[in-house]
């Protein structure tokens, strides 16, 4: 795979005497925290309960996430009301509204929330918010699986801005009671250009307690944004679908990169796209497993890009506990509801 060294140089690739061919591994990269205890979720509840086992949504953006876990017994649907009644269903890592509990309560389904604490957290303060009567803008794309849950939390305050181009369109109904809240998986730099235009037509708009952007779409956006100061070209492997993915593909072009693209797994690179390209850029998005990403560098060193340097501006540490649903007898809960 590569000879890996731990002190990547800083010499740029177009001026490196040798042209040695050089991969930059950006770290952090791939599985979040949240990520990984949604996808633990699904596997365990299929090994303690056994199959099937239904998910709403893809659990993660990932396509061979999702088809791993459908071989292993995971049943993926659009909606609630696709469950049969009485049997389990998981919410996925983006969180869902409060209609989509009460659908699965009606359903006489037995959940397993696998919601990432740190959407949960946006939601919370969502809820907080519209109880003291603020008008809530939500930055975020619309359609995207988190927007619709947290939105779904307080539909009457919230408004969704769709980046800083959007700004102009938004009404509120008092300018002095204004906050704003965002989608976790955004672009750091854009998120702050869109709340700086809301800025300069709500001076008084309030901040959340803490930034919502998640820690992992900052480390992963703090790394790439290094990488590209000497990377010619960067692969950034994720799914389309995935919002953090393509958030580090615009971010590495934007910091340097000469150009740049997402791909699902090694399968997808186009050799033309690295003739003349002697430092390669390399990154995934949080929720891509190590094993799509050894099968780039496989690639890569395979046609000459054998030298490996790690680029690591910051550590990650954080975990996060299961779901409190995995310690129950969710299968003997679904019974008792079906027959009760």
């Amino acid at each position: 795979m590569g000879r890996m060294s731990a002190t990547p140089s800083r010499q740029s690739a177009t001026d490196a005497p040798d042209e040695r061919r050089r991969v930059l591994l950006a770290a952090p990269r791939g599985y979040c925290a949240g990520v990984d205890r949604a996808v633990i979720a699904v596997e365990q509840a299929l090994e303690q309960y056994g199959a099937p086992v239904y998910v709403r949504h893809e659990i993660v953006h990932n396509k061979y996430v999702v088809k791993t876990l459908e071989k292993k017994g995971a049943i993926f649907v659009e909606e609630t009301g696709e469950v049969p009644e009485g049997e389990i269903v998981i919410f996925s890592a983006h969180g869902v509204a409060p209609e989509v509990h009460k659908e699965a309560e009606r359903g006489k389904l037995a959940t397993i929330d696998a919601t990432c604490p740190l959407v949960t957290k946006v939601h919370k303060e969502a809820v907080r918010f519209a109880k003291e009567d603020y008008d809530i803008l939500l930055i975020g794309h619309e359609g995207h699986e988190e927007v619709i849950g947290t939105s779904g939390e307080a539909p009457e305050h919230i408004t969704l801005v769709d980046g800083p181009d959007d700004v102009e369109n938004v009404e509120v109904r008092d300018p002095e009671k204004v906050v704003w809240l965002s989608q976790t998986t955004l672009s750091v730099d854009e998120t702050m250009e869109t709340v700086d235009a809301l800025k300069g037509r709500y001076p008084n708009l309030l901040s959340p307690p803490s930034d919502d952007i998640c820690y992992a779409t900052q480390n992963r956006q703090t790394a790439i944004k290094q990488v590209a100061r000497d990377a010619d070209f960067v692969l950034v492997v994720g799914s389309r679908n995935s919002s953090n993915s393509v958030r580090l593909v615009e971010t590495a072009i934007a910091h340097g990169a000469r150009d740049g693209r997402l791909i699902d797994n090694a399968d997808e690179i186009d050799e033309a796209w690295l003739e003349g390209v002697t430092t390669v850029g390399l990154s995934s998005g949080a929720s891509v497993p190590d094993v799509l990403v050894d099968g780039v560098l496989e690639w890569l060193s395979e046609r000459g890009w054998e030298d490996v340097e790690l680029v690591q501006p910051v550590e990650e540490r954080m975990q996060f506990s299961l779901p409190k649903e995995l310690r129950r007898d969710l299968r003997a809960e679904a019974a008792a509801r079906r027959t009760g």
